[in-house]
C-alpha cells in the first residue's frame, strides 16, 4: 500500500498566461506584453503545492494524450507529484487563456470537453492510503465513491468549492472540512453579506471557511468563528492562489497542525505565491514558505 499525504482530486487544465495592460473589451485586439505557458487546474495545482512544501502528493484526474497532456504530466512529475491515478485520453486536455494585468488582476477563458470527465470505476485507488484528500468537485463520478471509503478509513477529507455545480452540490456536506470561495457562498446561500452567507452554510456544514481573496478569510465551526485579514503583498499575479490556499490547507490537516494555524499557513503560502507570475510557477517552495513565515511571525513549518 502506497502511504501519500494528500491525494488531490479533481481538474487539470494546461494555461496559457498573457500579460496584458488592460483587460480586452467586446472586439478589441490587444498585444501581450509576455507569455507563460504551465499546467494549471485547481486539483493539480494544489497536489505541486503540498509537495513543494516537502510532503508526499498524489493527483488523481485527466489530461489528454496532446502536446498539452505531455507538457502537464512532465511537470508533475518533476515535482515528485504521484502521478500513477492520472487517465490519459483521447479528448484535449483542458485548456485556459489567462489575462494578468501589472496589478495582478485577472481574467480568465477555459474549456474542457464534456468527454473528458472520468467515469465511475474509472481509477483504482485501492493501491494508495492518503492521510488526507482534497477534492475540487470537478470529478464527482469518482469523488464520491472514494468519499464514502475515506470515511469508513477514517481519512480526513477537505473540498475545494470554487462555484455550486453538479460536484460541489453533491459533495459539499459530506466533506470534513468545506473550503469555498465567496463565489460559492453567494451562489449558496443567495446572499452577498459574507457573515450571512457563512451562517447559512453552517447550517449545513460544521466546518466551513469561505476565502475572500484580497479581503482575507471567515471560518465558522461548532467551537467558534473568526475572520483572518489577508497578508500584505505586492501581487504581480493572483492566478492559482485559491489552488495553492487549499492545497497548503491540506498539508497543514495532513500534518496535524490546529485550524488556526492552517488557515493562517495556507493564507500565507497563497499570498506568496502571488508574488510570482503564472498559477504554477508561482507556487512557492519551502525554502521561500519558511522564510516567509519567519518574516510574518509564523510558527516554523518544518
Amino acid at each position: 500500500m502506497k502511504q501519500i499525504d494528500v491525494l488531490c482530486v479533481g481538474a487539470t487544465s494546461f494555461d496559457l498566461v498573457f500579460g496584458v495592460d488592460h483587460h480586452p473589451l467586446a472586439d478589441e485586439k490587444i498585444m501581450a506584453q509576455s507569455l507563460l505557458m504551465c499546467g494549471g487546474g485547481p486539483a493539480a495545482n494544489a497536489a505541486v503545492t503540498v509537495a513543494r512544501l516537502g510532503l508526499r502528493a498524489a493527483f488523481a484526474g485527466y489530461l489528454g494524450n496532446d502536446v498539452f497532456g505531455n507538457l502537464h504530466l512532465k511537470e508533475l512529475q518533476a515535482d515528485s507529484v504521484d502521478t500513477s491515478l492520472i487517465v490519459r485520453g483521447e479528448y484535449a486536455t483542458p485548456l485556459s487563456a489567462v489575462w494578468v494585468k501589472p496589478d495582478g488582476q485577472r481574467a480568465l477563458v477555459n474549456y474542457r470537453a464534456p468527454q473528458a470527465v472520468l467515469p465511475r470505476g474509472s481509477i483504482d485507488f485501492s493501491g494508495i492510503h492518503p492521510g488526507v484528500i482534497l477534492f475540487d468537485g470537478h470529478e464527482a463520478e469518482i469523488s464520491l465513491p472514494l468519499l464514502r471509503s475515506a470515511k469508513a478509513m477514517g481519512i480526513r477529507t477537505i473540498l475545494d468549492a470554487g462555484s455550486l455545480h453538479s460536484g460541489t452540490t453533491k459533495l459539499f456536506e459530506k466533506v470534513d472540512y468545506l473550503v469555498c470561495s465567496r463565489k460559492f457562498a453567494r451562489e449558496f446561500s443567495g446572499e452577498t453579506d459574507m457573515q450571512i452567507a457563512i451562517v447559512r452554510l453552517a447550517e449545513h456544514h460544521p466546518n466551513v471557511v469561505v476565502t475572500l481573496g484580497a479581503d482575507g478569510l471567515i471560518w465558522k465551526t461548532r467551537n467558534g468563528e473568526g475572520f483572518l485579514p489577508a497578508y500584505p503583498v505586492k501581487a504581480v499575479d493572483t492566478t492559482g492562489a485559491g489552488d495553492v490556499f487549499h492545497g497548503a490547507f491540506a498539508a497543514a490537516i495532513a500534518r496535524n497542525k490546529t485550524l488556526d494555524y492552517a488557515l493562517k499557513f495556507a493564507g500565507a503560502v497563497a499570498a506568496l505565491s502571488c508574488t510570482g507570475t503564472g498559477g504554477r510557477k508561482g507556487i512557492p517552495h519551502k525554502t521561500q514558505v519558511q522564510s516567509y513565515l519567519d518574516s510574518v511571525g509564523l510558527e516554523n513549518w518544518n
